[in-house]
């Protein structure tokens, strides 16, 4: 991670549900000694137990989101680099981490996981497993239904993108 200014470099992501986002971000954030900020640990701690439908996540998260922006921008400023662990599976997301960063002065990277349905629905059955409290919205009807909004990133848009192809969760896991 390269600075090109004195303030911190944002890193975001998109992804279909399942792709690995938030466990590609963790890893991003240590390898790179940066802050990661997770939406779903910021939901959980604003709203426990309040989300239970697609719905529910849309209004939520919006109701976070500038509060976030200026977190963010306050972190970039001082020159920490940010993996910002919020969706940006939509051109208009996309536009807000990029905005975020740009109307301050930072760099920007997206990195986007490009994976397979099949892989994503592999994941998200596995995390029910591995975090029951995520059962009840981590289904593969709440998967097609978000899917429907997701669209792949586009050189237009301005972005610097990095493609990532993960592999499946067990064979991250593999020594």
């Amino acid at each position: 991670m390269s600075k090109v200014s004195d303030n911190g470099l944002l890193v975001f992501l998109c992804g279909k549900m399942g792709a690995g986002k938030s466990h590609k971000a963790k890893e991003l954030a240590g390898r790179h000694n940066a802050v990661l900020i997770s939406e779903d640990v910021w939901l959980a701690s604003h709203f426990p137990g309040k989300i239970s439908s697609f719905q529910d996540y849309l209004d939520f998260s919006r109701r976070i989101g500038p509060f976030v922006r200026n977190h963010v921008r306050d972190i970039l400023k001082t020159g920490t680099n940010v993996i910002l662990d919020f969706p940006a599976n939509t051109v208009s997301q996309r536009a807000w981490h990029r905005e975020t960063a740009t109307e301050i002065g930072s760099p920007h990277r997206l990195v986007y996981l490009e994976a397979d349905d099949d892989l994503c629905l592999r994941q998200i059955a596995m995390r029910r497993q591995e975090q029951p409290e995520r059962a009840a919205f981590d289904t593969a009807n709440v998967f097609h239904q978000v899917t429907k909004f997701f669209e792949e990133p586009r050189a237009e848009e301005g972005l610097e993108i990095e493609v990532v192809h993960p592999q499946p969760e067990r064979e991250r896991k593999a020594p």
